[in-house]
């Protein structure tokens, strides 16, 4: 197996994504840029979040844990809860971040996603793209209705304060004989599919393989750049996003 990935900031912002890889494993976090003016109830952010439990999530996993993955996430998600007693952690503002979850194990490939940090596995004849679509599927993005909706049925659910939130991700395996590439994207990496329309998600995974993941970045960049300020008017989302790519090969 080899394993290439690149994360990089926004311009001008630090880099609220992690990523960490192992053998035979792969986590991306993408920590939620808190909005101006949010009390979060938290001394740190979600940077200080996303590396803390990338922390927790790689020692279970480089340890070799036989655990499901959500189980991981969530002893991970209380473990991160733990180093930051003293906030107010049940503030709905909390720190949060997504995650994506990839790992090769007893002859499969186990994958977790929760909210919008999809994986896409190569399996030859086709592609396997497992999206958390809740997000995108809120009535409203007002600060009052996200906070309303964060971590709830009826909305969407993140890695903050609850660990139970790790058994609402969308989870799955494949038989690893079958699977030729997996790649993991913060949804900063996956905007040339996602919000530009300028890929397909079969494009997009062979970018990183053929050319890598920095090239996938400059090319996000490049299209970010020549949004013009119609289309950003009508496109959910920040103009410039941390963008984190993770391509695991097998065979």
């Amino acid at each position: 197996m080899h394993i290439s990935y690149a994360s990089v900031a926004a311009p001008g912002l630090p880099n609220e994504d992690r990523a960490v890889t192992g053998d035979g494993w792969a986590v991306l976090l993408d920590g939620a840029t808190v909005r101006p003016g949010v009390d979060s109830g938290c001394v740190h952010g979600p940077r200080w979040l996303a590396g803390r439990l990338a922390g927790a999530l790689a020692r279970r996993l480089a340890g070799g844990t036989r655990a499901a993955l959500a189980d991981v996430l969530a002893e991970s998600i209380a473990e991160t809860c733990d180093a930051h007693r003293g906030c107010d952690l049940a503030n709905p503002d909390s720190p949060s971040a997504t995650a994506a979850i990839v790992r090769a194990r007893e002859g499969r490939l186990d994958w977790l996603v929760l909210a919008d940090s999809p994986v896409v596995v190569d399996l030859g004849d086709r592609l396997e793209v497992i999206c958390d679509d809740r997000v995108a599927r809120l009535p409203s993005y007002t600060p009052e209705a996200v906070r309303a909706l964060r971590n709830s049925p009826d909305g969407f659910w993140v890695a903050s304060t609850r660990p139970e939130a790790a058994y609402e991700a969308l989870t799955g395996s494949v038989a690893l004989a079958d699977v030729r590439r997996a790649a993991l994207f913060s949804d900063g990496a996956a905007r040339l599919v996602e919000r530009f329309g300028r890929l397909d998600w079969p494009a997009l995974v062979d970018l990183l393989d053929r050319e890598g993941p920095l090239e996938l970045v400059r090319r996000t960049r490049e299209a970010e750049r020549a949004e013009t300020e119609a289309e950003r008017a009508v496109r959910r989302g920040k103009p410039h996003d941390d963008a984190t790519a993770v391509l695991l090969r097998f065979r």
